[in-house]
């Protein structure tokens, strides 16, 4: 079983225009609601690989029902911390004339002291059990840096870490199997722009210094980076000809890297198969929605190369 946990939940509005005028009265072709947010677009991600797969995260106010019912919907069991502030809104706009997303992102509610806690227990309950977790996700306003560090140190099975910033940082001692920010979120979490190459894998090397095992720096539609402290490949993922949206391509690239995890799978090969799904998600308006076949048609035309093999610099 793989446990995707995390503390941003949404219940998410897609909304459809044949075309989206700024300032103007737009109406939507389509309108359609889930349950999302990055924690939940990972476990949606594994069901798409049928994987047993359970979910944790906090839930209150009018959107916990129709969170509730969704998950039952796709099959996805789990804890659903209760909490007395609701679970956030969040709205994506897709303009099919210029072929655009456009996110309007409410940040995640606070937490009490006790929810917190009671999320830690059930955390550790769940994490016990767990062959892999990906915790994922934004902190609450108010939650401290070093929360998801706590939980870590509750988690007895490898890890895929998909935040930034400071929680990134103290997360790391740790010893996380990967992590996944991208290429702003690793400026940010490094304190320092990485404008060339050279400077991304040294700040990607610092990461595994500090005891990531395994670094992956996606930059959108453009090449992803891997590497440890021996080696490092760079990934050269597909074009797709009709993007629809990019809403949860990262969540379903973290979620496919801890499934091909369980299954044996090389850490290379498992990140070109999760860039692959995630490129298929484009093609879908609703985050974390992939066809498993495609992807694996799609990962043998993404280009592999170790460019910088132990002993070397970029």
């Amino acid at each position: 079983m793989i446990l995707s946990a995390g503390l941003s939940p949404a219940w998410q509005q897609t909304l459809s225009f044949d075309r989206f005028l700024l300032g103007e009265v737009n109406r939507a072709s389509r309108a359609t609601w889930s349950a999302s947010g990055k924690v939940i677009n990972v476990a949606l991600a594994l069901r798409q690989w049928e994987t047993p797969v359970r979910v944790i995260t906090p839930v209150g106010g009018p959107g916990r029902e129709s969170i509730e019912a969704d998950l039952d919907r796709w099959g996805i069991e789990g804890t659903l911390v209760p909490t007395e502030a609701g679970t956030r809104v969040c709205t994506t706009l897709l303009d099919r004339a210029t072929k655009t997303m456009t996110e309007l992102v409410e940040n995640a509610r606070p937490m009490t002291a006790d929810e917190l806690d009671r999320f830690r227990q059930a955390y550790a309950h769940e994490a016990a059990r767990a062959e892999v977790v990906v915790l994922i996700g934004s902190l609450p306003e108010g939650v401290p840096a070093t929360y998801y560090g706590e939980l870590l140190d509750r988690t007895p099975c490898p890890t895929v870490l998909d935040y930034r910033g400071p929680g990134l940082l103290d997360s790391l001692a740790r010893r996380p199997f990967l992590v996944k920010p991208n290429r702003d979120e690793l400026a940010q979490t490094v304190g320092r722009s990485l404008d060339d190459d050279r400077e991304l894998v040294a700040a990607m090397r610092e990461l595994n210094r500090l005891g990531a095992e395994w670094v992956l720096v996606t930059d959108g539609g453009k090449p992803a980076w891997l590497g440890s402290a021996e080696k490092v490949f760079r990934l050269v993922p597909p074009k797709v000809d009709r993007p629809v949206s990019p809403l949860g391509s990262g969540d379903t690239l973290a979620g496919t890297i801890a499934w091909a995890k369980t299954q044996g799978m090389e850490t290379p090969e498992s990140v070109r198969l999760g860039l692959a799904a995630a490129t298929d998600n484009l093609r879908y308006p609703l985050p974390a929605r992939f066809d498993p076949d495609r992807a694996r048609d799609l990962a043998q035309q993404i280009v592999l190369e170790e460019v910088c093999p132990i002993g070397e610099s970029l």
